[in-house]
């Protein structure tokens, strides 16, 4: 392949670039994937889990918008849990453990299996150009690939080094070399670059682990899955084990930090603060005298074990005499030791909402290089990006993900916006609308905006049709009628003997009222599936909240739909502070919306700002 011509290429094959090239390939581009190993597609390289709090509900949305991850988490899952199961389904987010073989095939199965997208195994080591505009990249073996858009998802590769204690060596991670000529390139196009650093735990041979002391941990007895395709659970399902650290733990950390990379001054890069190393978490949290531990089993034919919460850059030395110290494994063998690896990153606030750079037209990033963690943030941005590629490639406008429809919306528009002082990490605390943006609910709001894009296939098609069909004759027949307070309690539902009269779908957002509480009343109900009800259900308990909750969003809507300018100078506009300038100056909002969350823009500044764009008439709907 010397000379070759695609719509889209991406670059790297980890869970953002094979979500980009999927997007690509759905939307009709011809795209190339490109990788230093085939095998590579579909490595769970840290945690073998898909999901959790807020990272579900993102999992859940790539599926809506007919993405690849939550059909390969579901055929994968050894073990699914649904978190925060006692609260609301606002806050409850589904995860799965891995088996990392089964996910690695299924990811390799989907993406051979991908109309018009090829697997390109090769080094990249440069972009072609065509004066400022990326038009392809260059390989170590000389060919070059030409498309229209490239799309960049090197995840931790990015000049990535390799900590473990005073030992450091060059990788993106354990057995792969790092990217150090593409780095190269990047800095030609004067990106504002940093360091960022993320860690993993030493693996340990669980026929090592006395299990007979440990708690156990099952799954769910009704597993929760990721895609609304999905109808059953594929791998056999296993537990996982609980152990914590102690003060003896605790002891021989605190007395060889020192020797850690982080703390004996090895790593300039700063590490997620809600994922910290056991170092960390020993330092922050001196008063604690344990840490509780998942061991969580890395496949069902596999003997390694991943012990969650013990992330490490300590000597091996020191990380075999700490894990020994704790319950259960104090025969333990380590397979692999723990390591930071620290790599760079570009700052996302010179992106636009659709992934790409305009300062290097062409050219989309997507993943780690964006200053996020986790293979779900990943993903995301992966989907997004290759969307828009094509979208470009096509001649369509963007799409843009709203905070007010998605969680993506929120991780875009915090990244392009705020930008990130350490790998940014999706939780549900960060979406204000978050009561209506439920993992339950992501086809409900997602689909028909994939659906109007092309990237939705024929079998979600027709299964969202049956759906949507089903959901709106449930709530016809609860809206059919209204009943009376001596109505409703004469088939047990407590009301107040107000007077009012209520339909079934007011009563049913009643906090203690069931689906099946109101088949007395409507006796037709009895025709709606299980899992309708649930939904309806679902939607009805939170049905006040967002009709009180939509004056917001709609204002929200109506700021973004206020454009600013790329090339609009805010030095020129009088009554705003220096500081004030400087902000809007760096982060280059595109929206009203977007200016008005930069860190330190007052409402006076916004006002100053509309009404300048207005008097120019610079500003148009979106």
């Amino acid at each position: 392949m010397k000379h070759s011509k695609f719509d889209v290429v991406v670059v790297g094959a980890g869970h953002a670039g094979t979500e980009a090239a999927h997007a690509a390939a759905r939307m009709g581009a011809e795209t190339a994937l490109v990788t230093l190993s085939a095998s590579d597609i579909g490595v769970m390289s840290c945690n073998p889990a898909i999901g959790g709090l807020g990272k579900g509900h993102l999992v859940r949305e790539i599926d809506a918008l007919d993405g690849v991850m939550g059909r390969v988490a579901d055929q994968a899952g050894i073990q699914f849990r649904l978190l925060n199961r006692r609260k609301g389904p606002a806050v409850q987010g589904p995860r799965t453990q891995a088996d990392r073989a089964l996910y690695r095939a299924a990811m390799q199965k989907e993406t051979h299996a991908q109309q018009r997208l090829t697997v390109v195994v090769g080094e990249v080591v440069d972009f072609l150009m065509d004066g400022s505009r990326v038009a392809g990249i260059r390989l170590a073996d000389e060919s070059e690939i030409h498309a229209e858009a490239v799309i960049l998802t090197s995840g931790t590769f990015l000049r990535g080094v390799i900590h473990i204690g005073d030992v450091s060596r060059p990788g993106g991670r354990m057995g792969g070399r790092p990217s150090v000529k593409l780095a190269e390139r990047l800095d030609s196009f004067d990106l504002p670059l940093g360091r960022l650093k993320t860690g993993t735990p030493p693996r340990l041979d669980g026929r090592t682990i006395d299990w007979s002391e440990l708690e156990r941990q099952d799954g769910d007895e009704e597993p929760t899955l990721f895609s609304f395709l999905s109808t059953s659970v594929v791998a056999p399902q296993i537990s996982c084990g609980i152990t914590h650290t102690n003060t003896r733990t605790h002891e021989i950390i605190e007395k060889n930090l020192s020797r850690s990379a982080m703390y004996g001054g090895h790593i300039d890069g700063i590490g997620p603060r809600y994922c910290p190393s056991i170092e960390d978490k020993i330092v922050r949290f001196s008063d604690k005298e344990s840490h509780q531990i998942f061991l969580e089993p890395e496949g069902v034919n596999d003997h390694t074990i991943y012990p969650n919460g013990i992330s490490t850059s300590l000597p091996q030395d020191v990380q075999q005499e700490y894990v020994r110290s704790i319950m259960g494994l104090e025969n333990a063998e380590i397979l692999q030791p723990g390591y930071a690896i620290e790599y760079d990153y570009v700052d996302p606030r010179v992106l636009t909402s659709s992934l790409s750079l305009p300062d290097a037209p062409g050219l989309y990033l997507a993943g780690q290089i964006n200053g996020t963690t986790g293979y779900e943030e990943a993903a995301a941005q992966g989907l997004v990006a290759g969307l828009n590629a094509a979208l470009e490639v096509f001649g369509r406008n963007p799409v843009h993900f709203s905070r007010a429809d998605s969680y993506i919306g929120v991780m875009i528009d915090d990244l392009t916006t705020r930008g990130v002082a350490e790998p940014y990490r999706m939780f549900t605390s960060r979406a204000e609308f978050r009561l209506s943006l439920r993992a339950d609910n992501a086809d409900q709001r997602l689909t028909h905006v994939g659906l109007q894009l092309g990237c939705v296939g024929d079998r979600r098609k027709a299964r969202f049709g049956e759906k949507m069909e089903m959901l709106t004759a449930a709530k016809s027949k609860l809206s059919e009628r209204t009943y009376t307070p001596k109505e409703i309690r004469a088939v047990g539902i407590n009301v107040n003997q107000d007077g009012n009269r209520r339909d079934g779908f007011a009563i049913l957002a009643f906090p203690d009222v069931a689906f099946d509480d109101l088949i007395p009343l409507v006796p037709s109900l009895r025709e709606v599936e299980p899992d309708i009800r649930l939904q309806v259900e679902r939607d009805a308990l939170y049905a006040n909240y967002i009709a009180r909750q939509q004056k917001d969003v709609e204002a929200m809507k109506r700021d973004e739909s206020y454009e600013i300018p790329r090339d609009f100078d805010y030095f020129l506009l009088e009554g705003l502070s220096s500081e004030i300038k400087q902000k809007l100056s760096q982060a280059r909002p595109e929206t009203i919306a977007q200016a008005s969350r930069v860190e330190g823009v007052t409402p006076a500044a916004l006002t100053l700002l509309l009404a300048k764009l207005r008097r120019e008439q610079k500003v148009r709907k979106a």
